[in-house]
């Protein structure tokens, strides 16, 4: 895969202030819930905008010359805000695929901030930003083994709505493999969906992955959910997104 031209370890501080990016950004975070005991399993990082504004607000200022840089800031800003918030679950972090190009020093800037704010490296979960097409499945598969061999757990984000699809499973070991809202908005009414569902958690079982159902939003579809056997959810019907903070969970379900 192709070096970066401006290629270069960043320090956390560079990180922060954004060093190389022409706009700012910051992070919102949203509950995954463990259902079998009612508690918060992570949290994951959204990007947003300084004053919250949509993460497509920011991502159509991401390019080729500046997605590592991009990449190296979301992972520093999002460990020093789950630190300073006394975050005590995972913490789910997106990366982007393409933006790695060597895992052995793409990494240093996560364990210099894990270390420099004081947040475990053993509460880190990658997520695979599936939707974000990948042509070198080796060297994916390169990264996910470099991570887990440092201590982080991996996951494959919005699967069914990608480019890889099964092909990613049959290449990758990932810990979590998160469903796609687009199979969980009204499977409660879709047979189709819920065939499709009992399959992927049937494979999640022989590979020995999680699965998380993201974008709930009805008691409907988190009852279908919880009838197909999966424990992990995450959406609006438990909480939306807070920015720079930890929202509350609504337990009334």
């Amino acid at each position: 895969m192709k070096q970066p031209n401006n290629w270069t370890d960043l320090g956390c501080d560079a990180c922060l202030r954004g060093e190389g990016l022409d706009f700012h950004f910051s992070m919102a975070f949203q509950p995954i819930f463990r259902l079998s005991t009612r508690s918060v399993f992570a949290y994951e990082a959204l990007v947003r905008g300084t004053h919250n504004e949509p993460a497509e607000n920011i991502f159509h200022s991401v390019n080729d010359d500046n997605r590592y840089r991009f990449d190296q800031s979301c992972r520093t800003k999002a460990i020093k805000l789950a630190a300073e918030l006394k975050m005590p679950t995972f913490l789910s972090i997106n990366f982007l695929p393409n933006a790695v190009y060597r895992p052995e020093l793409c990494i240093r800037t996560t364990l210099t901030a894990a270390e420099t704010y004081g947040f475990p490296i053993d509460q880190i979960i990658f997520e695979i930003t599936e939707s974000e097409r990948v042509d070198d499945l080796a060297h994916l598969r390169n990264i996910v083994e470099y991570y887990h061999a440092r201590g982080f757990k991996t996951a494959i984000d919005d699967f069914g709505a990608g480019f890889s699809g099964l092909n990613l499973l049959a290449e990758l070991q990932t810990d979590i493999i998160k469903l796609d809202m687009a199979l969980i908005r009204g499977i409660d009414r879709k047979k189709p969906s819920q065939s499709i569902v009992r399959g992927i958690m049937q494979t999640a079982r022989d590979l020995g992955s999680e699965v998380i159902a993201e974008g709930i939003e009805t008691k409907e579809e988190l009852e279908m959910i919880r009838s197909l056997g999966i424990d992990l959810v995450q959406g609006f019907l438990l909480a939306k997104p807070a920015f720079e903070s930890l929202p509350e969970i609504n337990y009334n379900f």
